[in-house]
């Protein structure tokens, strides 16, 4: 079974500072519809102005993932992490027992824009931990390039869950098919661009949740980007 769920349908959040688009429910947006999909918790789409962002907050037992679309995204912890992500930069931060954190527009003349990530772990009460990947555009274009993955994969950036993230770019005539073995689903999520998947059409910040499928389908892309989360049931 496949479910279509439209860009303009996701929660809004518009802080003069932070335009967010939330996918399940978060904050003050809350849909019994929409709490989640399996251990996949948030799929936020933040965009931050100049100069703005985050204060330091807690978290804890959950597996946080961002991933920058453009602009420069300052890090801070208390942990002994800083850094500043770019495009093609995946940051992962396991709270665990507890971590205050802090994430802030780094430059004063430009917009940042990326996607806040949230997964369940399958352990609680792990020490904190926090890790950064650079993935190219050679390593996304026309495949499926693991992002995130249990194992480390790949040179993946290591979740304490049995999920993994795939990101691709995607143009033209090309085709990727990706298997989804027995007891696992799938989300997509289109950052931008057009594509067709097992016959959908997707426009930009459409997803499509999969159960039941055996194959995920995915061609007829217009200048796509895409993330791909295979799941356990």
């Amino acid at each position: 079974m496949i479910e279509v769920r439209k860009s303009d349908d996701r929660g809004i959040a518009n802080l003069g500072w932070l335009d967010s688009r939330h996918t399940f429910s978060f904050g003050h947006y809350h849909d019994p519809r929409h709490m989640g999909f399996g251990p996949l918790l948030v799929i936020n789409e933040d965009r931050v102005l100049p100069g703005k962002g985050f204060g330091t907050h807690g978290h804890r037992d959950m597996e946080i993932i961002s991933y920058v679309l453009s602009g420069e995204l300052a890090h801070q912890d208390n942990i002994g992490n800083g850094s500043v992500l770019r495009y093609g930069d995946v940051q992962r931060m396991s709270a665990g027992t507890g971590v205050m954190h802090s994430e802030f527009n780094h430059s004063n003349t430009n917009q940042v824009h990326f996607l806040q990530i949230w997964i369940q772990p399958a352990v609680k009460g792990i020490a904190p931990g926090y890790e950064e990947k650079h993935f190219d555009v050679a390593a996304k274009a026309s495949r499926l390039c693991l992002i995130a993955s249990p194992d480390g994969a790949d040179g993946s950036v290591m979740i304490h869950q049995d999920a993994r993230i795939y990101a691709a770019l995607l143009n033209g005539e090309e085709q990727i098919v990706h298997a989804l073995h027995q007891g696992r689903t799938a989300y997509l999520h289109l950052i931008r661009g057009e594509l067709e998947v097992n016959g959908t059409h997707l426009f930009t910040g459409d997803a499509l949740k999969f159960t039941s499928e055996a194959n995920i389908a995915i061609s007829h892309a217009q200048a796509a980007e895409f993330l791909l989360f295979d799941l356990p049931y």
